[in-house]
């Protein structure tokens, strides 16, 4: 275990190590119980990086959408810090910590969460709307993002008449369109069939690093991991790092 350490990638003297985006210190989350107290994040230290995509795996109730709930600054740490850009998230007013959402991060959920009855174009730019973004320039890059996960020609399709694959992507390209720091992925193939999920995933690393965004995958699919260039292993609010398949060492 790791609890006394952060998991980060190794440095050496040469290649100082950067700041990380997202940093958690003696993070640990409880909640009440009859009769007991139940940690469902316990002393989690874990940084992640700009163009890194980690994969946090484990099984229901390990605490691993806890932790995601945290990076999201939507709970805040009983204890430790959480903190994104060097700012501990507890210290923002529900205002800033609405911003940070809107501004800092992107979201790509299992069930795709895409409103029903707008366009693709539409469902993209609904990000950038929610800051402000002109209405006219709002499209303008939504039609970018979705030529970049190849959807060019269904930009003007409601959800309901694109493939579980294709509505996938389009969250990909809601998730990238306002260019954020951190992708924060719960479950992203969850609905979909292997090879399906093989190429969404495959998509969602390789943009996320071009943007130079770093990304956490939570899944509780091994299958999935092997798209990681780190696998962070959490059980019982718990957290270990497991070495990275040997397939996600070219993949950067």
């Amino acid at each position: 275990m790791l609890e006394s350490k952060h998991v980060g990638p190794m440095t050496t003297l040469e290649h100082p190590e950067p700041p990380p985006v997202l940093e958690l210190e003696g993070a640990h989350k409880r909640y009440a119980s009859p009769g007991e107290m139940i940690y469902a994040v316990r002393d989690v230290n874990m940084r992640v990086y700009a163009r890194e995509f980690v994969a946090l795996f484990g099984p229901s109730g390990s605490g691993k959408t806890t932790l995601l709930l945290l990076a999201a600054g939507l709970l805040r740490a009983d204890g430790g810090s959480v903190r994104f850009d060097g700012r501990d998230l507890s210290t923002l007013s529900k205002r800033k910590a609405l911003a940070y959402r809107r501004t800092e991060l992107g979201f790509v959920f299992q069930s795709f969460n895409l409103a029903a009855g707008l366009t693709a174009e539409e469902n993209t730019a609904i990000p950038l709307l929610l800051r402000g973004v002109d209405h006219r320039e709002a499209r303008r890059r939504a039609r970018a993002a979705l030529d970049e996960v190849g959807l060019t020609r269904r930009s003007a399709h409601t959800p309901e008449r694109l493939s579980g694959g294709e509505q996938q992507r389009v969250a990909i390209a809601r998730a990238l369109v306002g260019e954020p720091k951190l992708i924060l992925a719960d479950e992203a193939t969850g609905n979909l069939d292997s090879e399906t999920g093989a190429t969404v995933l495959e998509l969602l690393g390789a943009l996320a690093r071009e943007r130079g965004a770093a990304t956490i995958l939570v899944t509780h699919d091994a299958g999935a991991v092997r798209y990681a260039d780190r696998v962070l292993s959490i059980r019982d609010g718990r957290l270990s790092e497991v070495a990275a398949p040997a397939q996600t060492q070219v993949r950067r």
